[in-house]
Parts: C-alpha cells; structure tokens; sequence
C-alpha cells in the first residue's frame, strides 16, 4: 500500500527511507544483509506476495508518532472484515510494512495483537495466516453471544429507564449511516459501538470484554473468503433493528422489546 502523507517523521525515527521503504536492517533481505537477528532470521520473505489494497477510510488521520500501531491494527481489521486480507493466505510483517510505509516493527506488533484476537495465527519463520473460518465455527459464536447478551437485554429492558435508552439514540443512528455507506469494516465498527452502549448499562467490565470480542470474531470472514453477513441490504436491515428496539424501549412496549432482543442479539453480526 502506498505510503501515506505525514508519516515521513516517523519513518525517519523508525529507519524508513525518504521514498517510504524501509531503510536496510540487519537481516534485512532486501539490502543484502542476511545476518542473523532480523527478518531473514523470521523467514518472512517478501518477493513472492501479490500486493494487497488494503482500505483506506475517507478523512483517517494520517499516521502519527504515538498512534501508529493503532492505526495499523484498524486498517488491518478492517482489510480482515472487508476480506482484503484472504483467509488460508500468509503475509509477512516486513511486505504489510512496505505497503503502508512504515518499518515492520508496529505491523508485527499490531499483528499479534490480531493473534491474541484469533483472527490469525503466527506462522514460525514465514509470518501470519488468517484463520479460516467455516459457518459451524459463526453458528457457535452467534450461540455463546446470545447466552451471554439475551438474559442481560431482557433484564435491562425490565428495569433500565426509557430516557436513558433514548440515550443510545446516536449510536443507533450512526449504524444506520454506516449500513448505508455499504462498507462492512464501518458497520462492523458502528455495531459494537451500539452493541456496547447497550450492555454497558449492565455495569459489567468483563462481560464488555467477552462480548465484544466475540462479536469481532463473528465479523470476520468465512474460509472461502465470505463474509459472515449479507451485503448493504443486509446490513441496513441490521441497522434498523436497533432503531426498531430502541423505539420499543423508550416506549415501554417490553414484549416487542424482548421479541427484538431474541431475533437481534441472538443473530449472527
């Protein structure tokens, strides 16, 4: 991926060359160094990877010094949810690095983030493998999420007050624009935005972590390469459930409330 504007001063610090390609590095086989220690060492080879366009959102900030991971790690989720990135496929730190122009140093860091996720696997001496994910594998997600999120939306429906779900209002109006726009990574970001505000009335830290982490992994792309959900229809269907459950929440309807929560959280997205 091409380098993007303003991130000159990091590569600079980081060893990248004024063009956006990594200055030579020991083990570094594109220099010629193939002392031990560095890249050649990992055997994350480069020559033979096909380049990959991964997204780029409209209006991102460009990479600054004390975000650069973060940044990383949000493109490449968003390649994994958007299927830039193909399941089965290895990629190597050192080739991500290159398209995005910086060192291979915060790729590989924001990859084992993606590792502890389970959206990919370490591949000793090559890089990383995103996980294939077959429907069986999306089904039981969809059934651990709903065991965790069913009982406490119907709890909260019964007792939380209606000005306080009118305060999930924006969030809810955010998924439908994104639904809107078509772009599965945005959705997908929007959705548990919303997601959480639902059950962050619940006051629960631990049950935020789980379930948030299992809604991501239910994001992300089945083996042959499908995503786990439909297109822009789907995703603006999706979206409107939320507006449809918030609805019946600050009016009090409790039955069309739960109905929702059964069909909504208990689905896979």
């Amino acid at each position: 991926m091409p380098a993007q504007p303003g991130v000159a001063d990091v590569d600079r610090e980081r060893g990248i060359a004024a063009d956006g390609r990594p200055a030579p590095v020991r083990g570094d086989t594109r220099s010629g160094d193939t002392r031990p220690g560095g890249d050649a060492a990992r055997g994350e080879h480069t020559h033979s990877e096909t380049p990959i366009p991964l997204p780029r959102t409209p209006g991102r900030p460009v990479v600054q010094r004390a975000s650069v991971r973060g940044q990383i790690l949000d493109a490449l989720r968003a390649a994994l949810a958007g299927g830039e990135l193909t399941p089965g496929e290895v990629y190597s730190a050192p080739a991500l690095g290159e398209r995005f122009g910086v060192s291979a140093t915060p790729v590989r860091e924001a990859m084992q983030q993606l590792a502890i996720e389970g959206a990919i696997e370490v591949v000793p001496n090559r890089g990383f493998r995103v996980v294939r994910r077959g429907a069986r594998e999306l089904a039981e997600l969809a059934e651990v999420r709903a065991l965790l999120q069913v009982p406490v939306i119907v709890r909260l429906a019964h007792t939380v007050p209606a000005d306080r779900w009118g305060e999930l209002r924006p969030l809810a109006d955010e998924t439908a624009r994104a639904a809107s726009s078509g772009c599965r990574a945005t959705y997908g970001e929007a959705d548990r935005a919303f997601h959480r505000g639902v059950l962050g009335l619940a006051g629960n830290e631990q049950l935020l972590q789980l379930t948030d982490d299992l809604h991501r992994r239910t994001q992300l792309p089945l083996g042959g390469g499908q995503v786990g959900s439909g297109g822009r229809v789907e995703l603006m269907a999706d979206a409107a459930e939320h507006i449809a459950l918030l609805d019946a929440l600050v009016a009090g309807d409790l039955d069309a409330a739960c109905c929702l929560v059964e069909k909504h959280f208990g689905a896979v997205g």
